[in-house]
């Protein structure tokens, strides 16, 4: 797969069992997180995007990731979910970027991954409103976060920049309002709205 030409960009978000501020990010994924484990959700709508000659507009997938301890230790579990309204040869392209074995951003946490749970193709609706972000897979995954309200400029977030994050190093701080996962025997909920969560567009592009 890493041989097709491919590009894709969107907009992007997450939540995590994190506490706010995730100290993931900003130990350069050193540090423990908040609550000994971590379980994360990116999800990722797809605006333009093409996969050698195969187009991936308005398509999304998520990325569903659990460590036992700081993720920079590795021993990560990841899953893939792609969009069910996608052709087979989308959702291919689509495992293929999002699992980083078609090469680009993700493919350098290859090396951290020791399970791999699969790829499944579900129902999944994005929505984006301002700086709130809002995911849902029936059944597997829901969730949802607000930005964090800069005080110097109303209406923007806050954010963190020069990060090791993969969809971009510059990210909007949230906190979740709300996030349920069940998939892949990975299972957490969360409703306090104290926990972390992260947005940005994201570009990506093969190597």
């Amino acid at each position: 797969m890493a041989q097709v030409a491919w590009q894709v960009a969107g907009d992007y978000f997450e939540t995590c069992n994190c506490a706010y501020l995730c100290p993931c990010i900003t130990s350069n994924m050193a540090a423990a997180p908040s609550k000994g484990e971590c379980f994360v959700a990116l999800a990722f709508h797809v605006d333009q995007g093409r996969y050698g000659g195969t187009a991936l507009d308005d398509l999304n997938f998520a990325v569903i990731a659990h460590t036992p301890g700081a993720m920079a230790e590795g021993h990560w579990s990841v899953g893939v979910i792609v969009d069910e309204r996608a052709t087979q040869e989308q959702r291919d392209a689509l495992a293929g970027i999002a699992s980083g074995q078609a090469g680009g951003p993700m493919s350098a946490l290859g090396p951290l991954v020791e399970r791999v749970l699969g790829v499944e193709a579900r129902p999944i609706t994005y929505r984006k409103d301002g700086t709130k972000r809002s995911l849902s897979i029936p059944g597997v995954v829901e969730q949802a976060v607000e930005g964090v309200p800069s005080p110097a400029k109303p209406g923007e977030p806050l954010y963190v920049d020069n990060t090791l994050h993969p969809a971009n190093p510059r990210l909007a701080l949230a906190r979740s309002t709300g996030s349920s996962l069940n998939a892949f025997g990975l299972r957490w909920e969360d409703k306090s709205g104290q926990n972390n969560g992260h947005f940005a567009p994201f570009a990506w592009k093969s190597a």
